[in-house]
Formats: structure tokens, C-alpha cells, sequence
């Protein structure tokens, strides 16, 4: 790591030197590309950070009809997630700002790249195209920060590496300006980095073009997007042949669709603990500990994927008590497979059990408060957990972060096409999707081709952090569901199992009440801290 600021010392006696040999100065540190690198390689990690800081109550798929948090204990993780989804009273702007902000946690990763770049063209000594270089890698991040900003807050205060004009009292900015400092640190990155094959695993041209295309579809930019996504395809990216390996598999193990992916070494103590949280509980009550089943895929959720043919199956039959037809789980496409673990699934050489009182267990929502590892929902998380991983030698977990891949560039491309009249190309990017797992596909037009784009984010992007920021961006989460995210509850089933080994399901509420998404919700509340120290900006009406 490098020090920010070393201290120096003058000294008459010659045989004392007192300069620091372990640390570089601010000045020192972009003379050499060395030392630069290394300085931007410790803003990197503000990427996963990001991406990891969606939300401080937890996963913000639990927000929407896809996972159920199922503790009843008040904490994040547990009921606080579900709270949010009610809306109500409780979403005070101090509330909201506690477990949806970041604001001041955003400002501090941008003042440190915008120091990085102050510094390395006030300071450098380094080539033209090293200077370039480091500079499209410090406004990729740049960019990366902002968007976080500018999709919970739309108005922000934009800052560049002028530091002369950090100021006690500054103006927010236009959504409309935000979107097009973003464009420009963007376009500069893309323009200037070089492809990953040349990069070794340094921020590359198709992460910056891939980001693109993500940025401009919440811009409503769909031209840059559509280019961007060209851009990205003539770089070599392609779906993986199976969908698990597209999020799961390292890029250095020749992953052909991870675009921008944050690796983990345990060797190293360079971890998460993604599986204690989201492994079947199983995995621990079998060795008689209790972990895992934090967040459960919902009913909802499952009745999302189609057939393995194409089509959905009717579930209206599981839609009541003491149902004895087991679901036809068996025959839904791979996606489901590969994302939701269900009973009587493979699982680490066994079988599911989210029987009550099987090894994996069900616990009833709001009766029994802590499920210690027992599902509420019936499911269990598969997508994004480690199978390999012996969650009872060690909590430390090391399967990577993948933040984009091609898939979601296809999708991204898909809805700019749409927006753009563009039926051709839209129905080629879901295609080329629904193609990887063998599903059917008839090109759409208008309100059905719109459908079926909401149907693959949904389905392909599942639990990766997209659909609510989906549905808040679009103008749908304060719609009724299944359009919004108001007046309805998530559910699950509850399996019995009789004394003939045979299973009984009956489908059951896992909320307390209706969820509600309240307008206001669209835009974030600024922080208090914000208010009070700038005298140069109000809050937001809505949150008045």
C-alpha cells in the first residue's frame, strides 16, 4: 500500500538520512509508472465496493418479488429488508439515507480518483501514453462513481480534478449535466484504453465500452448505447456455452463473457463471506452448526421461469393447501436450475430437503423469528453460491464478483433498439440470449416485444442486483405488480413431508402486509450532513 503523504526531514548531519525508503510522497508517486499504477490499483477496489454497497439492508433483489429475507429479527439481512418493501411511515428521509445513500461514501471515492488525476498531471513524470493511460483508467472509475451517484440521486454536485474548486457551498447539478460528465469520462476511457488482451487485467476498452452501455440506457442515450455494444461485440466477447459459467468462471480460466470481473485469493486473505450467508442451511445442520438461508428465492420468483420447451406452466394448482402433484420443477429451463435450489435438488453429493423439519428445513415467516439457516420461501439460493465451497472448514469464500457481463450488454442493446423503433435488433440480442439455453423464440413487435425484453433482464439477470433499479428507472415500481412493485406480498410454499415419504405443498404468504413503493422513492433523499454544511442546496421537494 502506499503511504498518501510521507514525511521529510532536514537534517546537517549527512550520515542521517531520514527519508523515508518504505513510503512515496504525493509528487513521488506519479513520477515513476511503478508507483502510479500502484496508486490507481488501490482505487480499483472501490468498484466491488460499489457494486457490493447496493444496499445496506441486503441484497435489493429482496426488495422486489425475487427474494424473501426470512429472519424476523430487526436487522439488515433479516426483517429491515422487508420493511423497506412495505414503504409506509417508516421511510423517513433519514431512513432511507441509512440503508439506500452512499452519498458521502461516493464523494470520498471521487475526491480520491480526482486527486489521482490532479496529481498525475501536476506531478508526472511519465510518458504521453502512460500519463493517457492512467488518465482513461481514473475516469472509467470516475464515471463508475458517479453513475452509483446519479441513479439513487439523479441531481448531484459534479467535481473534477480541479481541486481549487472544492467549495463549502456548491450548486447541484442537472441530472441532464451529470449524464453528460459521465458520457464524456466514458468516451475518453474507451477511446484510450487498450483491448484486455494487451492490458494485463488492468481496466480495458471493453469494460469502459461495456459500462457504456449500461450508463447511457439509464441516460436514455439509446444511439450510444446501440454503438457502444457494437463496440464491445467486435472486441471477441461471446455468451458462455453454459449459463452457470458466465457469472461463476474467472476470466483467466477463459470466461468469454465476463466483461468486468473482481477475482479473490484466499491465499492471499483476499475474501467475502457470500456462502455463510446464502448456502443452503443444510450445509451447516448436518454438522449440527447453524448458517446460510439468509435470502430465499420466492414463489414469485420461481414461477418467473418457463418451460424448458418455452412457455410458463400453469402454478394456479399450487396456488392453495394439501396439494399432493409435485411442481414441475423438473422441467423448467436451465436458468432455474442453475439459480434456485429447490427440494429435492442435487446439492453438494445430497438432496435438498426444505421439508419442515428436513435437513435444510422451513421455518414459518413472522412466527418463528430466527430461521437459523431454514428457508421461509421453500427454496434456497443456487446462483452465486459455491458448491465446491466446505462452508464448515472455513467462512471465507473466494468464487468471483462478476459486475458486467456480455449478456447484459445484449440486453442493454435490446431495450435501445426498442426505444429506437429497432424491432430487427432488439429480437436479435433475445434471441441470441434465449439461444444459449435452448429456448424458443418468435420476433415481437411492439408491447410484446417489450414483454419479452422484461422477461429476460428479469430471468438472466436474476439476483445480480438489477431488477429493482430496473423497474425504479423505467417509472414502474410505484405501478401496481406485477407492472410495479405495489399491492402485492411474495410467497412461498411449505412442504410437508407424509409418514410414506410422499410431499404435501401448500402456498403460503411470507409478508406481513401488501408492499408499497412510494413515488418519492425515485429519488433519494440528500444526506442531513449534506444540508447542513452547504448552505448552496435544498432538499428534494418530495422529501420535505
Amino acid at each position: 500500500m502506499i503511504a498518501g503523504a510521507a514525511l521529510s526531514f532536514a537534517s546537517c548531519n549527512d550520515y542521517l538520512d531520514m527519508t523515508p525508503t518504505d513510503k512515496v510522497s504525493d509528487k513521488g508517486v506519479w513520477k515513476d509508472i511503478n508507483t502510479a499504477e500502484l496508486a490507481v490499483n488501490y482505487l480499483y477496489s472501490f468498484v466491488y465496493d460499489i457494486n457490493e454497497q447496493q444496499s445496506l439492508a441486503g441484497m435489493t433483489d429482496a426488495l422486489t418479488d425475487q427474494m424473501k429475507y426470512g429472519s424476523y429479527l430487526y436487522n439488515r439481512l433479516c426483517f429491515i429488508p422487508s420493511e423497506i418493501a412495505y414503504g409506509g411511515s417508516t421511510l423517513s428521509s433519514s431512513y432511507v439515507d441509512t440503508y439506500l445513500g452512499y452519498w458521502g461514501s461516493r464523494y470520498n471515492s471521487i475526491r480520491r480518483v480526482n486527486e489521482a488525476l490532479h496529481g498525475l498531471h501536476t506531478y508526472g513524470a511519465l510518458t504521453p501514453e502512460q500519463t493517457t493511460r492512467l488518465e482513461a483508467e481514473l475516469r472509467f472509475l470516475r464515471a463508475y462513481m458517479y453513475f452509483d451517484l446519479v441513479k439513487r440521486y439523479k441531481d448531484v454536485i459534479l467535481y473534477d480534478e480541479d481541486l481549487s474548486a472544492i467549495t463549502e457551498n456548491r450548486a447541484l447539478n442537472t441530472e441532464a449535466e451529470a449524464w453528460e460528465f459521465i458520457y464524456q469520462d466514458l468516451k475518453y476511457a474507451s477511446e484510450n484504453l487498450e483491448p484486455a488482451a494487451k492490458t494485463s487485467g488492468r481496466l480495458n476498452k471493453g469494460q469502459a465500452y461495456a459500462f457504456m452501455t449500461r450508463a447511457m440506457l439509464y441516460a436514455g442515450r439509446y444511439d450510444v448505447v446501440k454503438s457502444a455494444a457494437e463496440e464491445v461485440e467486435k472486441l471477441g466477447y461471446d455468451l458462455e456455452s453454459n449459463y452457470a459459467d458466465a457469472y461463476g468462471k474467472e476470466i483467466a480460466a477463459g470466461n468469454r463473457e465476463a466483461i468486468l470481473q473482481y477475482v479473490f485469493d484466499l491465499s492471499q486473505d483476499v475474501c467475502h463471506e457470500f456462502d455463510y450467508y446464502y448456502t443452503p442451511g443444510g450445509d451447516y445442520s448436518m454438522h449440527g452448526q447453524a448458517g446460510g438461508g439468509y435470502g430465499t428465492p420466492t414463489q414469485e420468483m420461481v414461477e418467473s421461469y418457463e418451460y424448458a420447451t418455452g412457455g410458463h406452466p400453469d402454478w394456479s394448482a399450487w396456488h392453495k393447501s394439501d396439494v399432493t402433484d409435485t411442481p414441475p420443477y423438473a422441467d423448467l429451463e436451465p436458468r432455474f436450475h442453475a439459480s434456485v435450489l429447490y427440494n429435492g435438488a442435487a446439492w453438494k453429493g445430497r438432496t435438498i430437503e426444505s421439508f419442515v423439519g428436513g435437513a435444510d428445513g422451513f421455518c414459518v415467516w413472522n412466527i418463528e423469528q430466527d430461521p437459523k439457516g431454514r428457508t421461509t420461501t421453500g427454496y434456497f439460493l443456487r446462483k452465486l453460491v459455491d458448491e465446491s465451497h466446505d462452508v464448515i472448514a472455513t467462512v471465507k469464500s473466494s468464487q468471483p464478483s462478476t459486475i458486467i457481463r456480455y449478456a447484459e450488454v445484449l440486453l442493454n442493446k435490446a431495450e435501445a433498439c426498442y426505444r429506437t423503433n429497432d424491432a430487427a435488433g432488439a429480437n436479435a440480442a433475445i434471441k441470441k440470449i434465449r439461444s444459449r439455453v435452448n429456448l424458443p423464440y418468435i420476433d415481437k413487435n411492439g408491447d410484446a416485444l417489450w414483454s419479452a425484453i422484461r422477461q429476460e433482464r428479469k430471468v438472466e439477470l436474476a439476483f445480480e442486483g438489477f431488477w429493482y433499479w430496473d423497474l425504479r428507472r423505467w417509472g414502474d415500481a410505484e405501478k401496481t405488480y406485477p407492472t410495479g412493485l405495489n399491492g402485492y406480498q411474495v410467497h412461498g410454499l411449505r412442504i410437508d413431508q407424509q409418514p410414506n415419504g410422499s410431499f404435501v405443498y401448500s402456498y403460503v404468504s411470507v409478508d406481513d402486509r401488501d408492499r408499497n413503493y412510494p413515488a418519492k422513492l425515485n429519488r433519494f433523499p440528500l444526506p442531513a450532513n449534506e444540508i447542513n454544511n452547504n448552505a448552496a442546496v435544498t432538499q428534494f421537494p418530495e422529501w420535505k
